[in-house]
């Protein structure tokens, strides 16, 4: 499933959101023109590899060097391939407006980080041994995406869903949207017997959705929620209802 867009209006200027994406594209245009072995050790270097921290004799043979922490923050700013920065940059354009519209524009950065950091360490929990580098904005992306199902569980979601060579759009509820992505994480990381090179870090996408569900509970900032699920309307608030089916 390909989200195009949701309906929940925002109420700012994602300010925050278009400079991480910024960020983002501008250190992957660049390491573009990187040699691929340079590239390669770029990414082992600001990367995030689990056994460089969980076995720091090895890492020290093999010519890691010391690092305080460094690549748990470079390493989502980091991306693979195309397919990988833009499916994360989109997903991030989607559903990250609405929630800085609750954050703030510089708690937002801080409540992405945290989401990226949190999401990293329960990857490097399940992979300690692995010597494969990640990359990606996806479990920080993630945290995004949580927060969004705490806050809008009643927004609908623009999807296309491609069955066989027929394209189908569809609208989806959101939670119905981002829990099926939350369980595809928790199922594939089950199924997954390792994490390899070119491989995908589902652990770190449920602990990044995780994060962002606990995290905004701190992060949300009261009375800037306009179109925050109401319980007592079931909707959203009653001074938006207009913008309910608006795509």
């Amino acid at each position: 499933m390909i989200p195009l867009r949701d309906n929940v209006p925002r109420v700012n200027r994602p300010i925050a959101v278009v400079c991480i994406i910024a960020v983002n594209v501008l250190v992957f245009l660049y390491l573009r023109t990187v040699p691929q072995y340079d590239l390669l050790q770029f990414y082992h270097l600001h990367g995030v590899v689990p056994a460089r921290f969980f076995e720091p004799d090895w890492a020290k043979w093999v010519g890691y060097p010391v690092t305080f922490g460094g690549p748990l923050i470079t390493y989502m700013f980091l991306h693979g391939g195309w397919l990988h920065i833009v499916f994360n940059m989109w997903m991030l354009w989607i559903f990250g407006d609405n929630i800085e519209d609750v954050t703030g524009h510089g708690w937002f950065v801080v409540f992405y980080v945290l989401c990226g950091l949190m999401a990293v360490a329960v990857h490097m929990v399940f992979e300690q041994a692995s010597n494969a580098p990640v990359v990606g904005a996806s479990g920080a992306v993630a945290g995004v995406m949580g927060a969004y199902i705490v806050l809008y569980p009643h927004g609908r979601v623009l999807t296309l869903v491609p069955i066989a060579f027929v394209p189908l759009i569809v609208r989806i509820p959101s939670s119905l949207f981002l829990g099926l992505w939350f369980l595809i994480q928790i199922v594939s990381g089950m199924t997954s017997a390792g994490e390899g090179t070119g491989q995908v870090a589902w652990w770190s996408h449920v602990g990044g959705f995780i994060a962002g569900v606990v995290l905004i509970q701190i992060f949300r900032r009261r009375g800037h929620c306009r179109y925050c699920y109401n319980r007592d309307t079931r909707d959203y608030d009653p001074e938006s209802d207009t913008s309910l089916n608006r795509f």
